[in-house]
């Protein structure tokens, strides 16, 4: 099957109608077919489709004629308005490939009526709704000023959005439809993640001893797997009204010793890895426009006073310095670890003229260099540098500014003791994902604030640069989009914000993480690791041949989950008066499970140093190049496009590469896709450009012509 983005648009839609007619021709007729209410079933549903397929498609011409306007530039297509577009078409093609396959064997002993019926609805369903977020983006071009993907007024529009989009129906993207956007390679591990989700969230709080937790997460899996309905209800209430210490706890399981062990033993094998406690000392650093001055820097102080900055150093060859007995003062294991320096047959390295200094991602809310060690181990090997991530404080505990604190004393420490880390720091590049992106820049944008070195580059892979819930076209995804939904991202934007976030517990009922186990991790680290097989059994129908129909209970959901209501004053959120009226005739599916979405109100959100597409030109001029690389499926998509435009409009420095078929979070999983390999080496290969650009002069750091570094990556190139 072609990819969409390779298809015309009119040959997609000709192609719908064609099929929608030829299974009403076979169903909708006089038939000897035992298939009963189930052939009535998908005539209704194929009308539904048809009907929302011919009202799509003159929508879908009029953004193919103007979607080029928002694109980075000629060479860099990708947008929000893009995106959707593709999306839909990859929609569009799933239900061409299913009707095909019902026209052709509908007469087959083999062939499933129920299954592949209910397999159409699920997909109406997701074509209804993504016939909504068209309108809606409609809206949004109407409403925007030209070539803006967001507009950056404050208003009540974007919050009408937001109210809008969440009170909507999306359980039918996590069910059956489940990742049908991205490439077909990472479906079974995006299944993985939502079974082992569910339940997580069904164990999560109960009372119960570890063991016991872990019997029930097992016998509950099961049902979720068998059941794609049933998941994706579940996985929706879950993320509708996200409790947070619920989405942390689930996401760090990634750091438990299991997954990191598996991790390390596939991931390329290093020569240094230790995690270091910088104790909370007053640094000073030589000004970058006299180095005979200096600058004073201040240990973390927000929210609690001074205190420690945990990092981890990785490094591929054994580097003078690194063996140091002042290096292990800093180590935070006691006794601190066997180094490979005493090991004989391990040969030390000079110091590298590279650093690379690293922010990892985790919704400013999760996660630590721990869970991010398999790529940062192969980084390490393509590019032959020492790297040092930083460990920054999490959130909601540790609002903004502590994570920037951190980071830039981390940053400022590097420069200082770069001789302990294996590295002379003649070329300093920063790399981060998602949150950790943001850091980077932000970063930057302190150094050239306090007068101190910049670093020479900055690889930002999906960053964040907007941290409100403002519309956009690619943040309406977070209507389908698994490992980003709406309510995960306006939490962990609040979070950071220092929002009072009141957590709304699970209704399975209410309790703590220390209720649970290591024995929970262990279970769905088995999860993870041999879900994914038998998953694809039961739910690809291409390689399932089993019979059977649905029972009753589930034949109800799926018409509760057919439901067209109007919204009312109990089912929404925003007032009667506030409504995104649709065409006459279409309302989008609403959700059974309200949600309660906090807009990001707080005025912390629109400081430059959190949201750097917001900063004013003077504190921008001066980033040293910024090379963007970041998926065209993402819902951040474009805070990337917008920020790289403004950087490129001010004569900055700036890439922009955007990758296609990959969820946000594509770096976390490099081993499990050769798409993602390939985009995990397109950032390899933007830091060493970095890394290999010829040294500015030591007294000034002055950036390099813009001609010499102002680039476009074309991402088929």
């Amino acid at each position: 099957m072609r990819l969409a983005s390779d298809m015309d648009y009119k040959v997609v839609f000709a192609a719908l109608e064609t099929v929608c007619g030829d299974i009403i021709s076979v169903m909708g007729g006089p038939s000897d077919l035992p298939y009963g209410a189930v052939a009535q079933r998908l005539v209704t549903c194929m009308k539904q489709i048809q009907e929302h397929g011919r009202a799509l498609e003159p929508v879908v011409r009029c953004f193919t004629a103007i979607f080029h306007h928002y694109d980075f530039d000629a060479q860099t297509p990708g947008n929000g308005y893009r995106t959707l577009v593709k999306v839909l078409q990859s929609c569009l093609l799933h239900i061409v490939h299913k009707g095909r396959y019902i026209a052709s064997n509908y007469n087959s002993a083999f062939f499933r009526a129920d299954h592949n019926a209910s397999e159409m609805e699920a997909y109406c369903s997701a074509l209804c709704q993504l016939r909504a977020l068209m309108h809606l983006a409609q809206r949004l071009v109407n409403d925007n000023d030209y070539a803006q993907l967001y507009s950056l007024q404050e208003g009540d529009l974007s919050r009408r959005f937001v109210q809008e989009y969440s009170s909507m129906h999306k359980a039918c993207f996590y069910g059956r439809c489940l990742g049908f956007q991205y490439s077909p390679a990472l479906r079974p591990f995006l299944q993985t993640v939502v079974i082992s989700m569910v339940s997580y969230g069904e164990t999560y709080g109960k009372q119960q001893s570890s063991l016991g937790m872990a019997a029930l997460s097992l016998l509950t899996s099961g049902k979720y797997v068998m059941d794609p309905e049933l998941r994706g209800a579940e996985f929706e209430r879950i993320t509708q009204n996200l409790d947070m210490q619920f989405w942390k706890s689930f996401w760090n399981l990634t750091e438990s010793g299991l997954l990191t062990g598996f991790s390390r033993i596939a991931s390329s094998p290093v020569q240094m890895n230790i995690t270091l406690t910088l104790p909370p000392i007053t640094l000073r650093l030589p000004l970058a426009s006299d180095p005979s001055l200096t600058a004073t820097v201040s240990p973390p102080i927000a929210h609690w006073g001074p205190g420690p900055v945990n990092m981890r150093l990785i490094s591929y060859e054994l580097r003078d310095g690194q063996e140091s007995e002042e290096l292990l003062t800093f180590s935070r294991t006691d006794p601190p670890p066997i180094t490979a320096s005493q090991l004989p047959w391990v040969q030390k390295q000079p110091r590298s003229p590279w650093l690379l200094i690293h922010f990892h991602g985790g919704g400013f809310v999760a996660q630590t260099s721990r869970s991010h060690e398999n790529y940062l181990r192969t980084w390490s090997k393509e590019l032959n540098v020492p790297i040092l991530s930083v460990d920054y404080s999490l959130s909601p505990e540790a609002p903004f500014p502590r994570a920037l604190e951190e980071c830039f004393y981390a940053y400022c420490w590097a420069l200082n003791n770069c001789h302990l880390l294996g590295s002379t720091a003649e070329r300093v590049c920063l790399a981060g994902d998602s949150a950790g992106g943001n850091l980077c820049i932000t970063v930057s944008m302190k150094a050239i604030s306090n007068g101190i070195r910049v670093p020479d580059g900055i690889m930002a892979a999906y960053p964040a640069t907007l941290l409100t819930t403002d519309a956009s076209p690619s943040r309406l995804l977070t209507l389908i989009d698994p490992l980003l939904p709406l309510g995960v991202l306006t939490k962990c934007l609040n979070a950071y914000a220092g929002a009072d976030c009141q957590s709304v517990q699970p209704a399975v009922g209410s309790g703590s993480l220390s209720s649970l186990g290591r024995d929970t991790a262990v279970l769905l680290s088995d999860l993870t690791q041999g879900a994914s097989n038998w998953i694809q059994s039961f739910l690809d129908p291409a390689r399932n041949t089993s019979g059977g129909g649905r029972s009753q209970s589930l034949s109800l959901r799926r018409t509760q989950s057919h439901e067209i209501r109007r919204p009312s004053s109990h089912t929404s959120t925003a007032n009667s008066t506030d409504h995104l009226y649709y065409p006459p005739g279409f309302e989008p599916l609403r959700s059974e499970c309200l949600a309660f979405v906090r807009p990001t109100s707080c005025p912390i959100i629109r400081n430059p140093f959190v949201s750097p597409l917001l900063a004013p030109n003077n504190l921008l001029r001066g980033l040293p190049p910024v090379h963007i690389v970041a998926s065209a499926l993402d819902a951040l998509l474009d805070d990337s496009v917008m920020f790289a435009k403004k950087l490129k409009d001010m004569g900055q420095p700036v890439s922009l590469t955007v990758v296609e078929d990959l969820p946000h979070g594509f770096l976390s999983l490099s081993q499990l896709a050769k798409e993602t390999e390939v985009a995990s080496e397109i950032c390899v290969e933007q830091m060493r450009k970095i890394f290999q650009q010829q040294s500015p002069t030591p007294a000034l750091r002055k950036r390099p012509k813009m001609e010499e570094t102002f680039q476009s990556t074309n991402p088929s190139g």
